[in-house]
């Protein structure tokens, strides 16, 4: 155990036993590939159906249906243990276990539960969530992906924009409205569709061409004349918007564990390199310059684990968490950012060099700061928060 690793002090048996599987997977299955997936742009299947035979894609998934049941703790470092290893592999299995998971949980029938959750825990179906357009990033409640009423059910029309595991899921929640061109309802006005993989009219665009994340699969969708029963539709007509505001707290959770796994995987490789890489006679690491940014590199990391974990605890004492969520995502991914270009600098020339990890993660650690809501949207989630409305007794 090293101070830039999680502690588990506290942890569970259970907890250990998974967080350790996922390590040692992540070190023999996925860090002596990733360079290769990042150059190929290849997304991991064998891999995928390996971490889905070893239950990681029913993580979230209660045991009643299939799923391992994890506490938020547990699961938010195994994706780091993840992303140490590959950023796009992590966010791959975020993506599947958080905002689809938690909306199916929370606003799912029965039977669309008994349905989609126990082959998601098994690894049978992938899962993908699809909110922003090409018009309608941070500025989600700008959709408009139509839905409109027909005799037997719904017809979907429009364009979805980065959407990760796109191509490669078997099952797509999506956000497209519900009103009419005639009696547009603002956020009232949207709903949640579950469209299953082939579709007729469900069109994948080819793979974005990414400055990172490149094992894992981004695209948009297009809906042309989707046909769709009634029971195709999540919860409540009208209100998609609100399902997934409350979802994107465990989608922005996911993010920031995978930001902190990158910073932590980029700061273990400039230890290496610090103490190998000789300059004026010594090892770089003696230069003090080289450990005041090794030791600011860890106290960032550290303290954006801490708050992570503040916010775990707090969803498994079952309180609001929106405002934490926000404040874990901001703080974890521009840390990440700064450690990996910390990182960089100590490795010099190489760090520019696509030969050598460093690069990489700093790729990877970018759009940590942009999806599931950009730094500046968090700023203004947590800024709302400081000024909670007034109840009227003075």
């Amino acid at each position: 155990m090293t101070i830039v690793e999680p502690l588990l002090l506290d942890a569970s048996e259970e907890c250990r036993e998974i967080v350790n599987l996922a390590r040692e997977f992540a070190r023999q299955e996925i860090a002596p590939y990733a360079a290769e997936w990042d150059r190929e742009k290849r997304y991991p299947e064998e891999v995928m159906r390996k971490l889905a035979e070893l239950g990681f894609l029913g993580m979230r998934i209660p045991e009643r249906y299939g799923g391992l049941g994890l506490d938020t703790f547990t699961y938010l470092t195994v994706l780091e243990e993840l992303a140490v290893a590959d950023a796009g592999t992590s966010i791959s299995l975020s993506v599947h276990n958080s905002l689809p998971v938690s909306m199916l949980l929370a606003h799912a029938s029965e039977e669309q539960r008994e349905r989609w959750l126990p082959a998601m825990a098994r690894g049978e179906v992938l899962a993908a969530f699809s909110l922003s357009e090409a018009g309608a990033g941070s500025d989600a409640a700008a959709v408009r992906a139509q839905a409109r009423r027909v005799s037997d059910g719904w017809v979907l029309e429009g364009e979805k924009a980065w959407v990760t595991n796109g191509d490669t899921a078997d099952l797509l929640v999506t956000i497209v409205r519900t009103d009419t061109p005639d009696d547009r309802r603002g956020r009232r006005g949207m709903s949640v569709f579950l469209i299953p993989a082939g579709t007729d009219g469900v069109e994948p665009g080819k793979p974005e061409d990414k400055m990172g994340l490149r094992s894992s699969r981004t695209t948009t969708i297009t809906l042309r004349d989707v046909h769709l029963t009634d029971q195709y539709l999540l919860g409540k007509e009208g209100e998609g918007y609100l399902y997934a505001l409350r979802a994107l707290d465990n989608g922005r959770m996911g993010v920031a564990a995978q930001a902190i796994g990158i910073g932590r995987g980029a700061l273990e490789h400039a230890i290496r390199y610090a103490g190998e890489r000789e300059q004026f006679g010594k090892p770089i690491k003696d230069f003090q310059a080289i450990q005041f940014k090794l030791a600011d590199m860890a106290t960032r990391l550290n303290a954006a684990r801490a708050l992570l974990f503040e916010t775990a605890r707090a969803v498994e004492a079952g309180g609001a968490v929106t405002e934490r969520a926000s404040m874990a995502k901001l703080f974890a991914t521009e840390s990440a950012m700064w450690v990996t270009n910390q990182a960089v600098q100590i490795y010099g020339g190489y760090g520019y060099m696509r030969d050598y990890p460093v690069e990489r993660l700093f790729r990877d650690a970018k759009v940590t700061e942009i999806y599931e809501g950009t730094s500046e949207v968090q700023r203004i989630v947590i800024a709302r928060g400081l000024h909670p409305k007034q109840s009227g007794n003075h």
